[in-house]
């Protein structure tokens, strides 16, 4: 879902709730709109408010956890990166071809998982890096003592460590916004506004008030949805971890 799109459709169907309660406002009979109706639709929307509110918070909380995990990932590879080049490097000079493949490797997944045009998707499909290549050429390296036995079997490990990681960053990637349940909390938004908008004064500051509460759902449902896509729009994760890793393997 366009996260830019979606918030601005949620804001325009909240604000035109408002302008429809308004119009009720002058098409309701006066009865309607008396102090006990008032007070009974308060108290039915008090309830409207509080299940919005628990599901709004629950989404945006759930989507920062998404977000946190995906960026603790993000630096748990760039560790593994670098500690798999250490032991290559340590492995002794057999490696420099595989170390420069590696890097290469490396600099191909920053290029993919963040590329230059913001316009331009990210790439996160694993198959694109070719992990499996360098996961063969370290199997193809022949120990000559134990430590370069230890070595070779330790960057074995991370390797498929880091294949595995990128696989699971791959999949937790993936939106999990329900589309229904989006749906049905701007109903129940949509609800509340055109009662503000029956009950509320017609003057220009109860206009403007609540032209800014609609603006500000429809800041938090984008806040949502951007939490919940990490590797694109505003708040995608920062390439630096995996740039400060690059800036080290090969030296």
């Amino acid at each position: 879902m366009n996260t830019i799109a979606t918030s601005l459709l949620v804001f325009v169907c909240l604000f035109g709730a408002t302008l429809v309660g308004m119009l009720l406002r002058k098409i309701l009979p006066e009865h309607h709109l008396s102090s006990d109706t008032k007070d009974a639709v308060k108290v039915a929307m008090g309830l409207v408010a509080t299940m919005a509110a628990l599901v709004l918070g629950l989404l945006i909380a759930s989507a920062k956890d998404t977000y946190d995990k995906e960026a603790a990932g993000i630096t748990q590879m760039a560790a593994k990166a670098i500690f798999l080049d250490r032991m290559l490097a340590n492995y002794g000079s057999e490696t420099k071809e595989l170390r420069e493949l590696y890097r290469q490797g490396v600099q191909r997944v920053i290029n993919r998982m963040w590329p230059d045009k913001t316009s331009q998707p990210a790439e996160l499909d694993p198959r694109a890096s070719r992990t499996e290549v360098l996961i063969a050429e370290i199997q193809k390296l022949t120990p000559k003592n134990d430590l370069q036995t230890l070595f070779k079997t330790q960057a074995m490990s991370t390797a498929m460590d880091l294949c595995q990681m990128r696989w699971l960053e791959f999949e937790q990637a993936e939106s999990t916004i329900s589309k229904p349940l989006l749906c049905i909390m701007t109903f129940w938004l949509a609800i509340l506004f055109v009662s503000f908008g029956m009950f509320a004064p017609t003057n220009s500051t109860v206009i403007v008030a609540l032209l800014m509460s609609a603006l500000a759902v429809a800041g938090a449902i984008f806040l949502m949805m951007e939490l919940n896509s990490p590797f694109s729009g505003v708040l995608q994760i920062s390439s630096a971890p995996f740039e400060n890793a690059l800036a080290h393997i090969g030296q």
